[in-house]
């Protein structure tokens, strides 16, 4: 038999509480795809730490003794914009919800989610996939009566661009979004870049997020 070479998911857990980052890595290393390679309890250090480390994934709380995690997130995002940022937080209140979507979050889970949806939401942001807890996906649908009318407007999609972004909305890959569209990967790559231009966006969560508050795709 063939030995598994892939390389685990490196992920850097940042929370002030030593004791939910000891609860947070028993429950990501229960499986063998991920590894927690290092953890902080302040931004500070959380930096230090993604510049030593280079994690493919930043699990972030927003409370933060130094600074807050939407704060770090979008210091991440703009110096390493390749590294996942899922956001597990005790708050769901809107402002949190829409500063960390906004800061460039690739997920966003609650604490109260079980192992398995933790591990779930790693391996879809280690992907390229949205990653919303339940509730919070619906509180996103819910706001998104508030905010459709608002802000500037925006270039419609294409039909193929909308079939596209749902599938995104639905946490399929690209691999399986061209499956079931009997597209390439690259071609649902390259309308993906076409959706990022029109609703002005830089991820996938970010554009599920847009499309959403505009009232284009719903989330089931």
């Amino acid at each position: 038999m063939q030995a598994n070479t892939q390389q685990p998911i490196r992920v850097l857990l940042v929370d002030d509480h030593a004791v939910v980052r000891t609860g947070i890595r028993q429950f990501l290393e229960t499986t063998a795809d991920i590894d927690v390679v290092a953890e902080a309890k302040d931004g500070r250090g959380a930096q230090m730490l993604l510049i030593q480390h280079q994690p493919d994934i930043a699990v972030l709380d927003l409370q933060l003794p130094d600074m807050s995690g939407v704060e770090l997130a979008r210091w991440l995002r703009n110096h390493y914009p390749a590294i996942g940022i899922l956001v597990v937080t005790a708050y769901d209140e809107d402002p949190y919800v829409t500063a960390a979507l906004n800061a460039g979050a690739d997920g966003y889970m609650l604490k109260t989610a079980s192992p398995a949806e933790l591990i779930d939401a790693v391996r879809a942001v280690h992907t390229g996939r949205a990653a919303l807890d339940l509730s919070i996906a619906r509180k996103v649908m819910r706001l998104s009566g508030a905010t459709s009318a608002e802000g500037p407007g925006y270039k419609p999609l294409t039909d193929r661009e909308i079939e596209v972004l749902v599938l995104v909305a639905a946490g399929q890959t690209n691999k399986i979004i061209g499956r079931n569209l009997s597209i390439s990967s690259r071609t649902v790559q390259s309308h993906l870049a076409g959706i990022y231009t029109k609703l002005d966006v830089n991820t996938r969560t970010e554009a599920v997020t847009k499309a959403v508050s505009l009232g284009w795709i719903t989330l089931d």
